[in-house]
């Protein structure tokens, strides 16, 4: 099978399943499905996931080109509304992937400004970042590698003040979870979460532990993205590229297995087939960034990465499951929920990361 053949072939059967999910879950959102019968579990305002699966919905719209299909892209993310002014980081994993693929929607347009504004008022110039948020639960005051990537974008939509909110808040958490990054050190594994205590400061969590491979892959997406946009003559893009030849290197994203264990030295060895999706769609940035050592290399592991997916990963028709399952994410090691499942943010960048290969979306607008 030619290259784009396997590429096509793979995009087809996730968008099919798309489909069949919309049918499933209604004015639901999907979060994880069975991986021995496909059935999802479902949350009725999305959480922190609702993004990508209003993400999948304008992929899919793009794909058939139907208005019936970009209707209900639209409508999903109109539901996504109500996370616009909620107190959670992760409103830019929300708020940026369910509205960035949704072109010349002009509901799409204002919600993400509205967001944007939101989060930037809720920047904290002390903390230079914005906080995680209580509206998932936890103390508020904490730093969360899941709480950059999204974010950095959205705040840029907020004009210049928002660009300089976004660069700090992605430096700051740079400082806690890869310390050393200025000077082109940091520890063996980034620290993905930490936690401000009023009387010691800034506190690492134990969970997640060092080790997690989807905070990594966060902090490779979060970094690359901004890569990507930035000056290349400036001293923050020259942070930025240790930045990520740290991550590439200490993370082992382009010499490690294609699918990571979900948490390194997990006894269980399970593995997270979402933390390589959302690290390939992290490679293919990089390997856009112009006159980069890694760039060569980056394109390559993406593309193998991609391969692997959809080879070991992704049913097939003519099973009992249902077909374009991208089986094997992980959504908590720890705590033994979903670890051998369809995450719908692992089959969105997954799909975002085939349609790149095939040329179908340009990665500087995701």
């Amino acid at each position: 099978m030619t290259n784009g053949a396997w590429a096509e072939e793979a995009l087809d059967l996730l968008l099919q399943r798309v489909a069949e999910t919309a049918g499933e879950v209604g004015v639901r959102f999907p979060l994880y499905a069975d991986p021995a019968d496909g059935r999802w579990t479902t949350t009725g305002r999305g959480s922190w996931t609702g993004g990508f699966w209003a993400g999948l919905l304008w992929l899919r719209a793009r794909h058939t080109g139907s208005d019936s299909d970009r209707a209900e892209a639209a409508a999903c993310t109109v539901r996504l509304a109500p996370w616009a002014e909620a107190d959670t980081a992760t409103r830019g994993l929300i708020l940026w992937y369910g509205t960035a693929l949704a072109v010349g929607d002009e509901a799409a347009d204002a919600l993400r400004d509205r967001a944007a504004k939101a989060a930037l008022a809720a920047w904290d110039p002390t903390l230079g970042l914005v906080p995680w948020g209580a509206a998932l639960g936890g103390a508020r005051l904490r730093a969360r590698a899941d709480g950059v990537p999204g974010l950095v974008p959205l705040l840029a939509a907020a004009g210049p003040e928002g660009q300089a909110a976004g660069a700090a808040h992605l430096h700051r958490h740079l400082d806690l979870c890869l310390p050393g990054v200025s000077r082109g050190e940091g520890a063996p594994r980034p620290c993905p979460a930490w936690r401000l205590d009023e009387a010691d400061g800034w506190a690492a969590e134990r969970d997640p532990a060092p080790g997690w491979s989807r905070g990594e892959a966060w902090l490779l997406l979060a970094v690359a993205d901004a890569l990507l946009h930035a000056d290349r003559s400036s001293r923050d893009s020259g942070r930025l590229s240790r930045a990520a030849a740290l991550l590439l290197d200490r993370c082992e994203f382009l010499t490690g297995p294609p699918v990571p264990q979900a948490q390194a030295g997990h006894p269980d060895g399970i593995l997270d087939t979402s933390a390589a999706a959302i690290a390939v769609v992290a490679l293919l940035k990089l390997a856009q960034v112009p006159r980069a050592a890694w760039t060569s290399a980056c394109a390559a592991r993406a593309e193998a990465v991609l391969h692997r997916l959809v080879d070991a990963h992704l049913t097939r028709p003519g099973s009992a499951r249902p077909a374009g399952m991208l089986l094997d994410g992980c959504y908590d090691a720890q705590g033994g929920t979903a670890v051998r499942h369809e995450l719908v943010w692992g089959d969105f960048f997954l799909a975002l990361g085939l349609s790149a290969l095939l040329g179908r979306v340009d990665l500087r607008q995701v």
